[in-house]
């Protein structure tokens, strides 16, 4: 009995909440290097439209991108609650990405999420989450950080 419940185990995973203009999306917490509050971002040339340039963190340059932009959304207003999350992947180096606020840290259960397709459009979401009384889409990052 007890193997039986052994192999029933449910995997959590620990998911940032953020807002991005009216909706609501999840990032797993172990890319997550850092977050800070908005800072002055030196621009680029030549680079697509939805990277915003370069900041100086502690001493190290990191791109900063718009994840509004990069999904297609119109640029909302700068404001106090703009964060700059630092984001690090195995196979990339870090990156900045500009989120319009950040809510919470959630536990989901992987076991509930529904699964979406690339057909839908949402080629920047892996699934869709119920939390209390609203859904947060899971963000893909290697689609969101990839060229």
């Amino acid at each position: 009995m007890a193997n039986e419940l052994s192999t029933n185990v449910e995997e959590v995973v620990q998911y940032i909440v953020i807002n991005s203009g009216d909706e609501q999306f999840g990032i797993d917490i172990k890319y997550i290097d850092n977050i800070v509050r908005m800072q002055h971002i030196t621009r680029v040339p030549k680079v697509p439209c939805y990277f915003k340039g370069v900041i100086n963190l502690r001493g190290e340059v990191l791109p900063v991108m718009s994840l509004r932009i990069k999904m297609g959304v119109p640029e909302g207003e700068e404001n106090k609650d703009n964060r700059i999350i630092i984001i690090k992947m195995d196979q990339h180096e870090a990156i900045g990405v500009i989120v319009d606020s950040v809510k919470e840290v959630v536990n989901i259960d992987m076991s509930t999420v529904e699964r979406t397709s690339v057909e839908s459009g949402t080629q920047f979401v892996t699934g869709v989450s119920k939390q209390k009384d609203s859904l947060i889409s899971l963000l893909d990052l290697h689609a969101v950080i990839s060229e």
